[in-house]
């Protein structure tokens, strides 16, 4: 069976006879895990080991430096596979589509996060953080992570695997003022209640939170799922409610400050004088519509302007069609499926993001995967797979050499990896990642 991500690895361990073959664009693992989690979360990079006990198994095998759709095609690997799993996430940003999201100054969250995270194809970013405010549009946990990231003092981000390029630019950095907005209110924001506390306990800020926005929102509570509940209730006890005085001392001697602006929609960026860059954002004022899930922000004709010398788009994610031959739907940005089965093509399936759309975090994927692992078994054991043996690994592997792809392995990785951990050690960090693709594959003497 193949994978184009580690999505679906249970399936080694829940078929005693299954080989798994994880193809990777990147020349190492671990995806989102290694490229999208902030540095200042190393916990939530525990899921590392596991997949590491799992690729010593001896039944997965880790092929990086594989392109798939490019390197080699999907009907290629469902000819040398019982079963493929495509799992390769949602790789774009939705873009604004408005006046002005071209100028210098302005990119996506997405793409920040590459950057500080060391991930290849964004190491040219080079942010210019020489601004007083950023404006980051959006509102959930990605916004978060970049605001805390601009905001966090950088010699708490010294014992991190955030990259040297990164770190010496955020040393650097004049940025004293983050807004995170949103076009809708409180009750729609979807970060979760444990960014939120980070934020509001982040050494050397305080938060800006209007109590207008938060008026009557008291009463609605009983309406709401519990989480939302808890998490309305801590924005509403930092609006609302005077802070004790530790806690009010610590706000006062913030040199930094982040704020949430609600019921606010971007209609423009607007250019520096010169031309050259971001000055602000003009921002259409919203109302809300709708109950519930159906809630929505209409606009109210007014309109206010929010200056700043950096704007970051955070407003969601979307998948790209990787290989002609498997459907598409463009409009959704999924594959279309069944339980994880793509729509009439047998023995081809997808996981994540690809799967059911950009929402959720990490564990909420890892659950999907499962599921969509238990759909193939199940398809197994009902004989709707291809029967008779598979040349696998061997036939993919003799196509690649044919077109020059050298493959990493996962002792490979195991090298490299070596490498960063020696690198941060004279740091006295966890590891300082390699972020260019040549020089890996220089180290390992492709």
């Amino acid at each position: 069976m193949a994978t184009c991500k580690a999505g679906v690895v249970p399936l080694a361990s829940q078929h005693p006879q299954a080989h798994v073959d994880i193809y990777e664009k990147q020349p190492v693992p671990f995806g989102l895990v290694r490229f999208g989690v902030a540095p200042d979360h190393p916990e939530v990079k525990n899921v590392i080991n596991t997949f590491t006990q799992t690729a010593h198994c001896g039944r997965c095998a880790f092929w990086g430096n594989v392109e798939v759709g490019r390197d080699v095609t999907v009907p290629e690997l469902r000819e040398a596979y019982h079963a493929v799993v495509l799992s390769y996430g949602a790789e774009d940003h939705r873009a604004l589509e408005i006046p002005g999201e071209e100028l210098p100054g302005v990119c996506s969250a997405r793409a920040f996060v590459g950057w500080y995270n060391g991930l290849p194809e964004n190491q040219e970013l080079k942010p210019d953080l020489s601004c007083d405010t950023a404006v980051i549009l959006g509102q959930g946990n990605v916004a978060l992570d970049v605001a805390r990231i601009l905001l966090t003092p950088p010699e708490h981000l010294e014992k991190t695997d955030i990259t040297k390029a990164a770190l010496d630019v955020l040393r650097q950095s004049r940025v004293k003022t983050v807004w995170l907005v949103g076009r809708r209110g409180p009750l729609q924001v979807a970060f979760t209640i444990k960014e939120l506390r980070e934020m509001i306990q982040l050494p050397g800020t305080r938060p800006i939170l209007d109590p207008v926005d938060f008026l009557g929102l008291q009463d609605r509570l009983k309406e709401v799922p519990r989480p939302r509940k808890r998490l309305t209730e801590l924005l509403l006890r930092t609006a609302m409610e005077k802070p004790g005085p530790e806690e009010a001392a610590r706000r006062a001697s913030a040199s930094r400050a982040w704020g949430l602006r609600f019921f606010r929609s971007p209609q423009q960026v607007l250019p520096s004088p010169d031309g050259r860059g971001a000055a602000g954002v003009r921002l259409a004022v919203t109302r809300l519509e709708g109950v519930g899930e159906a809630t929505r922000a209409v606009p109210t004709g007014a309109m206010e302007d929010l200056p700043c010398g950096l704007v970051l788009s955070s407003i969601g994610y979307k998948s790209r069609p990787i290989d002609p031959s498997v459907p598409f739907d463009s409009k959704l940005g999924v594959i279309p499926n069944v339980e994880g089965r793509v729509t009439d093509v047998p023995g081809l399936y997808c996981s994540g993001w690809v799967k059911r759309g950009p929402t959720g975090v990490i564990a909420t994927t890892m659950t999907d995967s499962f599921l969509t692992g238990q759909m193939l078994l199940q398809d197994l054991k009902a004989g709707l797979l291809p029967s008779g043996p598979r040349p696998g690994s061997a036939a993919i592997q003799a196509l690649l050499s044919s077109r020059g792809v050298q493959p990493v392995s996962f002792s490979d990785w195991e090298k490299l990896d070596a490498e960063e951990v020696a690198r941060g050690q004279g740091t006295g960090r966890p590891r300082e990642k390699l972020v260019d693709p040549q020089e890996m594959l220089h180290l390992l003497g492709h």
